[in-house]
């Protein structure tokens, strides 16, 4: 083999080379992002898709965030209540409750966290929701709200 030969042969390994590195960290990248991305989803808090009617209310030791929720009677509705504050709190130790008595309906999320119930109201009327878990219960203002359900 000449000189030449040789340049040409040494030429075509170094490109060789250079290919296989390019392929081998497009390899490496391609499993490291997937990796990635499957730790962050399994680690991800699971949200439930929401139902079609989903009323989605918050509570902290200063009340509800929604002081009035309007449906149609005879429709079934989700309603998903979020509780902001965190198990600390001395005062239901940062559960809240969103309740209606005359419905049958009394849901109670955990500390910084959410529950779910879905029912049907069947009759229209202005219905009083509460938490009577902490901040004085049924007698603060800011521990309640009205549920409206039009016919």
């Amino acid at each position: 083999m000449n000189k030449h030969e040789q340049q040409l042969r040494a030429a075509r390994c170094a490109r060789q080379k250079k290919v296989r590195a390019i392929a081998f960290g497009l390899i490496t990248l391609t499993v490291l992002s997937a990796s990635i991305g499957l730790l962050i989803s399994a680690f991800s808090p699971k949200t439930p898709a929401p139902a079609a009617n989903t009323i989605d209310i918050a509570a902290d030791m200063s009340g509800f965030n929604l002081k009035e929720i309007r449906v149609k009677a005879g429709q079934p509705m989700t309603l998903r209540l979020t509780s902001l504050d965190n198990s600390h709190h001395t005062d239901g130790g940062g559960k809240h409750q969103w309740a209606v008595d005359e419905l049958g309906v009394s849901v109670v999320a955990p500390p910084e966290g959410n529950n779910s119930a879905t029912f049907t109201p069947d009759k229209s009327g202005t219905y009083t929701y509460y938490c009577d878990i902490c901040c004085g219960g049924r007698a603060n203002p800011t521990m309640q709200g009205q549920l409206i359900v039009e016919a």
